[in-house]
């Protein structure tokens, strides 16, 4: 497939629109061209098993693992990430979560340990800031998810990084969606722009105050269309 030479400044969801999940593997081919051998060797590694993981999971649209990708090369390209253990752990932040058991049986201490075996310690912990816990039935869920992220992202500075990346491909994304998942998804994101906005503000988040700004720039967008989808006037 032949792809515009712009690509590499293409925004990521007008590449999924036009070019799909092809385009988003050749724009994060291009991304990791930066990086060496041995680095680009681990990326195409953790792609691989991103995309055998996730081979028959749908986001509404698409196939999963364009948001996977979206994630990783927003890490790469926007964020300026050169960490490539963070990187690994955006592509594979899901997989523990969603496919313990194809990583290993015996739940998600099995599957993190194999990601650990595979990828090493710090991947797996940082996959581990991210997984959701089991949640309470009886509870409301979303409320759990978000006490679970202010706990989990306190202690874990590089993985606020990797949730705000996913966190932007949901929220500032909504506007993607179709159907009721428009709706549930904002109120399910909303909640979560103060808490990215201050975890996002602390010293000891290890981006630059540049991409810090575009941060808190994709915060206000999110903030704007989840306003515009929830914040509706009733119809007289």
């Amino acid at each position: 497939m032949d792809f515009p030479p712009h690509l590499g400044s293409m925004p990521m969801h007008a590449i999924t629109e036009i070019h799909g999940e092809p385009g988003l593997l050749e724009r994060f081919r291009l991304e990791v061209q930066q990086f060496d051998d041995t680095d680009r060797a681990r990326l195409t590694a953790a792609l691989d098993l991103a995309a055998e993981l996730h081979r028959d999971d749908r986001r509404v649209r698409e196939p999963y693992l364009n948001h996977l990708l979206r994630v990783a090369i927003r890490l790469m390209h926007h964020y300026q990430v050169r960490d490539v253990d963070v990187i690994v752990a955006g592509l594979l932040h899901d997989s523990v979560e969603d496919h313990p058991d194809e990583l290993a049986a015996g739940g998600a201490d099995a599957a993190l340990a194999a990601l650990a075996e595979r990828f090493g310690p710090r991947v797996a912990a940082l996959v581990a800031a991210v997984t959701n816990p089991v949640y309470d039935p009886q509870r409301d869920r979303n409320e759990q998810y978000r006490e679970h992220l202010a706990v989990s992202l306190e202690r874990e500075p590089w993985a606020r990084v990797i949730k705000v990346s996913d966190f932007t491909d949901n929220g500032v994304g909504v506007i993607h969606t179709i159907g009721p998942k428009v709706v549930s998804s904002a109120r399910k994101y909303r909640p979560l722009v103060p808490l990215f906005r201050d975890l996002v503000g602390r010293p000891d988040t290890p981006l630059s105050p540049a991409v810090k700004r575009h941060i808190f720039d994709q915060l206000d967008l999110a903030e704007e269309r989840f306003s515009a989808i929830l914040d509706q006037p009733a119809p007289n």
